[in-house]
């Protein structure tokens, strides 16, 4: 296990900055009927994402994928939030898609940063399945939105 692949729990814990151990990516499997906590798992990401660059060698090939990681790897996790608090059956379909957004771009600079720094392919394949996991989560929950919108304004 890299430095930045971790167990994600459901348990309560003391506060996530606190925490003795990295942040997290993958999550355990949550039995049937268990809960699902997608607000926790993309603060975990945008945590891991954080201190995985904390390792990516500043220089001008990298400065600004850095940058652009940091934004679009943390946001994801910002833009459920919003999502989560949305007014309307439509505002929420918009800001989910953002997120879904927000996770394919993080795929792609995971991608640019490897091409820069080669040594870190092995901790960006994990997040860069993380980041994949997401883009499908999302993708799945805006497709079953839009389609109840659409059915709501029948």
């Amino acid at each position: 296990m890299t430095n930045v692949e971790c167990r994600m729990t459901n348990e309560p814990t003391s506060l996530p900055w606190e925490e003795s151990e990295p942040a997290v990516v993958r999550e355990n499997p949550v039995p049937y009927g268990g809960v699902y906590d997608l607000e926790e798992r993309t603060a975990k990401f945008g945590e891991v994402i954080i201190e995985f660059l904390k390792r990516v060698p500043l220089g001008p090939h990298t400065n600004r994928l850095v940058d652009q990681l940091t934004g679009c790897g943390t946001s994801v996790g910002a833009n459920y939030v919003e999502a989560d608090d949305a007014v309307s059956k439509k505002e929420f379909v918009k800001i989910i898609g953002t997120c879904r957004k927000e996770a394919r771009e993080c795929k792609f600079f995971l991608r640019m940063l490897v091409k820069a720094c080669p040594e870190l392919r092995e901790a960006a394949i994990h997040l860069w399945r993380e980041a994949n996991e997401l883009h499908l989560i999302f993708s799945r929950i805006r497709r079953t939105a839009q389609e109840n919108l659409k059915a709501i304004e029948k």
